[in-house]
């Protein structure tokens, strides 16, 4: 039986298939980030989702790491989801921007402790001299906070993804995959289906 062609909205569709991929996937949460620098090199890593509301995709960073000072100087990013074990990828074009600090802190502050200290004892993206430095960095945020709670490093937070075009690709026998290209505007989602 041929599957059903996605519905109107596919911040929701993303959603959806997110939602079966935690119950399948061995890395659900997986998202590649692209972003791309001031000398117009992209850049790629994978970070991971951290959720997907009505009309955004979030993820957290370091404010000063490479994708941090990218985003800062172009926030047009791109996100890529690949769920094997479904068939599926979702692609991703928007923008990102910070969220608020005071959501920043609450989400901070769900976070394991070693996370949190973690925060503390890495400059993201900076050369360091070895691993021992890194691990007596992490040793001495978690003497500075012995006892106490830890509060959020002012350089660290959320960032919030507004989708402005989405393609959501189905794999099918003989490469003639299903692929639709959603495009965001003023009078919402359209959608056009794409050639394999």
């Amino acid at each position: 039986m041929a599957e059903q062609e996605p519905g109107p909205d596919p911040i929701a569709i993303l959603a959806d298939w997110h939602a079966e991929a935690r119950a399948l996937a061995r890395e659900p949460d997986a998202m590649t980030l692209a972003t791309v620098g001031p000398d117009a090199r992209p850049s790629l890593r994978v970070v991971l989702l951290k959720g997907i509301s009505a009309d955004e995709i979030l993820f957290v960073s370091n404010y000063a790491s490479r994708k941090g000072r990218e985003i800062a100087e172009n926030p047009q990013v791109a996100l890529g989801f690949f769920w094997p074990e479904l068939s599926r990828q979702v692609r991703v074009e928007g923008r990102a921007r910070r969220a608020s600090p005071g959501e920043s802190d609450a989400y901070f502050a769900t976070r394991p402790r070693e996370s949190q200290l973690g925060a503390w004892a890495s400059a993201q993206s900076e050369p360091i001299a070895s691993r021992a430095a890194l691990e007596a960095s992490f040793a001495e945020a978690a003497s500075r906070f012995a006892g106490r709670e830890i509060e959020r490093p002012a350089g660290w937070g959320i960032y919030r993804v507004t989708p402005e075009r989405v393609e959501l690709w189905i794999a099918k026998p003989h490469r003639l995959h299903d692929r639709f290209l959603y495009t965001q505007s003023a009078a919402g989602w359209s959608r056009v289906r794409l050639a394999p």
